[in-house]
């Protein structure tokens, strides 16, 4: 009896095991060839919902629970030419704000979707700028919204000097009413720059200024920079980074503890090893710094991360990916190691780090942004290998001291593009998910790793139906809801999407 009850038990595990993931795909779409560029809107009134761009043709796909096409919408109230958009969605509405060029200014401008994709209202202008015919960046505005999508900010900034730029900020609500705008300057370094744009759940605008060495190799100034929703002035506070030296700075707001997290690897030395980790808590309700401190990474640490270079370089090809709060007041750092090697010039940290923009607004600097699909990146780097590597997961206890670390262990290349490279995280609540491909007999497979909030890793079982002649692009996928995913793939030549539900 006893002997029944385990294999019941043991096949009732492995049925829940083999259950685990369901994957369903969308069928090609014939004008949905791999140039057209897209963007994931989300889960939208039981549909989901895909924006379709290619060479001025735009639409949206609507599709069902089982990525069934229910109709494809055409958005032929859009300009040919429309410079960004930008999506901000809620569970019955999507606000589309989007900006376009008319002669000489730029209108930005927001309609509103219905989860049909339709659109039952008039655009809303919000604001135009003059930029005369001969202005080679037409980019103007940019948008942010809070964790709870309960505020929304549409701003630009003007650099009317060289140690001066000057802030347009118009805020929303939830419904798209008007709450307030506002126009203030704030002085500006030869050298500084502005990143980490964030909207508190309040409506409060966070960001950091930075200031490199002569070279653009490493931050040695940084401030975090506030500007309150109902006032028109910013509050900056230096950041004490005594001698060290930064690497690229990454902010995360805690929306439930109103703290401002700020990270970045640091260095002792110009053309040094990254020695750890610089972090800085700021309560941005109480204004004041909880702490701030440098965190050394232990050597077991750095051997565990080396992979072929040496125990003190071991952390030099890796990059902050995620910042994850957690409900004790911890957090969680992923950060992948990445580089390419060329038959002409390598890219790595010292190598054009920030980019050939990284002195003025609004460029800087990523090695990639997972939420971006650019298709006219294939093929464009003749002679240049990508390798992207193992992926560090951090844990750190809510006074910046090192929890654990783990290893998601992994070796990916591709000659001339990295569309199907990278990882994607999928956090389910009870676990952190990471996919990503691997290379089998000329062939990518979807591999799916699990990490338990103690550290633990575990390779979980192949994904259910990963149907042959699909490749998966899986850093250019989204979370549509608490246990699903979307994510792009590739089926002889055309853009279709692969749904996950854990």
């Amino acid at each position: 009896m006893l002997y029944r009850i385990s294999l019941l038990a043991f096949l009732l595990f492995c049925s829940g095991t083999l259950l685990a993931q369901k994957v369903v795909y969308s069928e090609p779409e014939r004008d949905d060839y791999k140039s057209t560029e897209f963007e994931i809107i989300g889960r939208v009134g039981g549909n989901i919902l895909v924006y379709k761009s290619d060479r001025g043709d735009n639409a949206v796909s609507v599709y069902d629970n089982d990525m069934q096409l229910k109709q494809r919408v055409k958005l032929d109230f859009l300009p040919r030419k429309v410079i960004s958009v930008d999506f901000v969605s809620y569970p019955d509405k999507v606000f589309m704000l989007y900006q376009f060029q008319r002669k000489d200014a730029v209108f930005s401008v927001c309609a509103i979707m219905n989860p049909e994709g339709k659109f039952d209202q008039a655009p809303i202008v919000i604001d135009s700028t003059r930029i005369g015919f001969y202005s080679k960046e037409n980019k103007v505005y940019s948008v942010e919204y809070s964790e709870d999508k309960g505020r929304i900010l549409v701003y630009k900034i003007n650099q009317d000097r060289e140690d001066n730029n000057v802030f347009y900020t118009f805020q929303y609500d939830s419904a798209f009413n008007f709450v307030n705008n506002s126009r203030l300057s704030l002085p500006m370094g030869k050298k500084a720059f502005l990143s980490n744009f964030s909207l508190t759940n309040t409506g409060d605008l966070v960001f950091t200024r930075l200031e490199r060495t002569s070279n653009r190799d490493y931050i040695v100034k940084a401030d975090l920079v506030i500007k309150r929703s109902a006032v028109d002035s910013f509050e900056v506070t230096p950041l004490k980074l005594q001698q060290q030296l930064l690497d690229e700075v990454k902010l995360k707001l805690d929306n439930n503890t109103n703290r401002a997290l700020i990270t970045a690897f640091y260095y002792k030395q110009k053309r040094g090893n990254v020695e750890g980790m610089y972090i800085c808590k700021y309560d941005y309700a109480q204004n004041q710094t909880v702490y701030e401190r440098i965190t050394p990474f232990t050597n077991e640490l750095k051997m565990n991360a080396r992979g072929e270079s040496s125990t003190n370089a071991a952390f030099n090809d890796y990059f902050i990916r995620r910042i994850i709060t957690t409900a004790d007041g911890g957090f969680l750092i992923t950060a992948e190691s990445f580089y390419t090697t060329s038959r002409y010039q390598p890219w790595n940290r010292w190598n054009y780090m920030y980019g050939p923009y990284g002195m003025s607004y609004p460029y800087y600097y990523s090695p990639y942004s997972p939420w971006y699909y650019n298709p006219w990146g294939w093929n464009n780097s003749q002679g240049t290998r990508y390798h992207y590597d193992n992926v560090a997961i951090i844990s750190f206890d809510d006074a910046g001291e090192l929890n654990w670390s783990n290893f998601v262990r992994k070796s990916q290349f591709d000659d001339g593009a990295d569309l199907y490279l990278s990882y994607m995280m999928v956090n389910i609540g009870s676990e952190l998910r990471f996919l990503y491909n691997e290379l089998d007999r000329r062939s990518y497979i979807m591999t799916d790793n699990s990490i338990e909030p103690d550290g633990k890793i575990s390779r979980m079982p192949t994904l259910r139906n990963l149907d042959k002649g699909f490749t998966w692009m899986p850093r250019y996928g989204k979370q549509i809801s608490s246990r699903s995913v979307l994510i792009p793939c590739i089926y002889r030549n055309y853009i279709c999407f692969a749904k996950v539900d854990f």
